[in-house]
């Protein structure tokens, strides 16, 4: 057996392969959880380290108690985000990153640096085409 054969495989081999792109492939649920807007947001800020519900709302703009419930739900059934729950009153719930959560917000924060890097230069090719003439379809 070659070194090569001992190495797993980019996502990119995998996606030329096919896996990803079956529609019953289980990596599809792990992809919707984490790279869903709210997703990435949380994954971003937990790696900051441990919050609770409410300073995870507050910090991403826009998100409904609902949607960051269902999107934490998702992380942790991935094994990517750990739900601590302590015995006081009121309810005091904790978030944090497993192991798994800390490699996988470590992936995600590059793509949002990259786009962070990127936006002038994004935002200039939206206004060109915004102002150029469309043609009709």
């Amino acid at each position: 057996m070659s070194v090569s054969e001992d190495l797993p495989l980019p996502l990119s081999a995998k996606l030329r392969r096919g896996e990803l792109m079956d529609a019953h492939c289980p990596s599809r649920d792990v992809l919707k959880h984490m790279t869903n807007r709210w997703g990435v947001l949380v994954l971003v800020i937990l790696l900051g380290g441990t919050h609770r519900f409410s300073d995870l709302r507050r910090k991403i703009g826009g998100v409904s108690e609902k949607m960051l419930a269902q999107t934490l739900q998702g992380l942790e059934g991935d094994g990517l985000v750990l739900r601590r729950s302590l015995p006081v009153v009121p309810p005091h719930v904790e978030y944090s990153l497993t192991p798994l959560g800390q490699e996988a917000a470590q992936r995600v924060q590059a793509l949002v640096d990259w786009i962070e890097e990127k936006l002038p230069a994004i935002m200039a090719f939206r206004r060109e085409r915004d102002d150029s003439p469309q043609l009709p379809l």
